[in-house]
């Protein structure tokens, strides 16, 4: 298993463990929302019984505030009764009862007047209105308009006025009253939870609300609105009034438990984001430190070879100089200025590189030549598609690595027998080069990979070939190259994309190659 099988295994497992992590948070965050999802409901619940015996008690109070004031009301006309026998002219008349009972009255404010409701006299009065003419007048006006007075005849002709207001207990109930229909409404509209209610009527009619805006609250669409997404949330609760009257609280979520259900998302994204930022960092500095690498192993590699080089100059001149045939110099002076190719290549790795416009066909012509020569007689090279001069922007020692880079791979998949076939490909903007073998083909899942460093299917190889093929064409003359196709048993077809605008420098160069 080489180093890229092994880095794609541990991808693979680390992803699995990231998966199980992200699965397993929000599995766990689920079951707490879910949780106290169920306690804010059983709260709910709890509350909504609460209001309802609140309910009870005051719709109690209220039946008892009428039954008192119907209570009071008989005794002011039982007073008014009494009052009305005691001042009868009949002398033989026992009016000991009569007067008794005007007199047991402590607690309800009475005022009698004449026939022309002129005051003559008062009893329950709180002193600074008694002796107060005009706040008296506006007392007696007031029972007036409330209707609370009876009329007292004395005889045919003779009557006055009994007018009568609230008792000191009967204000004070009613006080009670108000306080426990204000505390009612608020424990409604408010609750531990700071849950958003809406308190309305059987036809939907709110009557008080709470945590939710108060200017949105006036526009009905949105109340509606409101009434129909809190229903599909959680069950309204009913509050029975009696009398068959029946209320009803809409209640949402509190935003705490709205929160705790994006919690996890947010959280997981801002880590994604994070990861992927970092992983982002980490990629950059791995390049940058690759590219060094590259850099400093090309420029050694360039340096190393300078000095056999020049030695192997020297010697050619003393084989010369000594009557060596021809035909051995001139091999030898080939083998010589191919090391120089050799290291002009890895002297510019890392240099950016002068890209001149040059014939595609020339230099694809001369790689063959070159590769005939040093290859399996076995293995059929053609050249097709566009003839002529088809300029492109390139630098040539560097295509030429990138071609041999490729054909060479393409000879090793066909084992030394079969075809290599290259078809130019001339664009407006782009020269397509792509290079086919008959050879074993590349799976589908590698076909990406076969450009990274150390991914190799020879036994002894270093796996650098492809990818520096992909640094040349693509960090140095900024164009493509990729798998186009590749089918197993059948071959492979690589495409390069090269430029033909010229990216630096005016010359163009144009050869003929026979």
């Amino acid at each position: 298993m080489n180093i890229y099988s092994k880095k794609q295994r541990w991808k693979l497992i680390l992803a699995a463990f990231a998966a199980s992590i992200v699965f397993v948070s929000l599995w766990y965050t689920n079951v707490l929302v879910g949780k106290i999802a169920q306690e804010e409901q059983s709260k709910a619940k709890s509350w909504a019984e609460a209001i309802q015996r609140k309910a009870e008690l005051v719709n109690y109070t209220q039946d008892l505030f009428f039954t008192i004031k119907e209570e009071e009301t008989k005794r002011v006309k039982i007073w008014a009764m009494a009052t009305e026998e005691a001042g009868k002219p009949d002398l033989e008349a026992d009016l000991t009862l009569a007067l008794e009972i005007i007199t047991s009255n402590k607690t309800i404010p009475i005022i009698l007047t004449n026939n022309e409701q002129k005051i003559t006299r008062s009893s329950n009065i709180p002193e600074e209105i008694e002796v107060d003419s005009l706040k008296m007048r506006g007392l007696l006006q007031d029972m007036k308009l409330k209707g609370n007075f009876f009329k007292i005849n004395y005889t045919e002709n003779a009557f006055n006025y009994m007018f009568y207001g609230e008792s000191s207990v009967f204000a004070e109930l009613r006080e009670v009253l108000q306080d426990q229909i204000e505390s009612f409404n608020k424990d409604i509209t408010s609750n531990s939870a700071s849950a958003p209610v809406i308190y309305a009527t059987d036809r939907d009619s709110v009557l008080d609300f709470g945590n939710l805006d108060s200017t949105s609250m006036g526009y009905s669409s949105f109340v509606n609105q409101k009434i129909v997404e809190m229903k599909e949330v959680n069950e309204p609760l009913e509050i029975d009034l009696g009398e068959n009257q029946v209320n009803y609280i809409y209640y949402d979520d509190s935003p705490l438990l709205i929160k705790l259900k994006y919690y996890p998302f947010i959280q997981l994204s801002v880590i994604g984001l994070f990861l992927i930022f970092a992983y982002y960092l980490f990629s950059t500095a791995r390049k940058s430190e690759q590219n060094q690498v590259w850099v400093g192993m090309a420029k050694e590699t360039a340096h190393q070879l300078g000095t056999p080089l020049s030695s192997l100059l020297a010697w050619v001149e003393v084989l010369r100089a000594k009557g060596v045939d021809e035909e051995t110099i001139r091999e030898l002076s080939q083998d010589i200025g191919r090391l120089e190719t050799v290291t002009e290549r890895f002297s510019k790795i890392g240099a950016k590189p002068n890209l001149e416009q040059h014939d595609v066909n020339f230099v694809i012509g001369k790689t063959i030549s070159y590769l005939k020569t040093r290859l399996s007689k076995n293995v059929k090279f053609s050249q097709t598609g566009a003839s002529g001069e088809v300029l492109a922007s390139m630098n040539i020692p560097l295509l030429e690595w990138v071609l041999e880079n490729i054909i060479k791979n393409g000879v090793d998949a066909i084992g030394g027998d079969g075809n290599i076939d290259i078809d130019i490909i001339d664009q407006s903007q782009f020269v397509y080069i792509d290079i086919s073998d008959n050879g074993k083909g590349i799976p589908k899942g590698k076909r990406k990979t076969v450009f990274e460093p150390g991914f190799t299917t020879k036994q002894r190889g270093w796996g650098l070939g492809l990818s520096l093929t992909k640094r040349i064409i693509e960090n140095y003359h900024s164009g493509k190259v990729f798998v186009k196709s590749s089918e197993l048993g059948q071959g492979t077809t690589f495409r390069i994309v090269l430029n033909k605008n010229m990216q630096n420098g005016r010359n163009i160069h144009s050869y003929s190659f026979l």
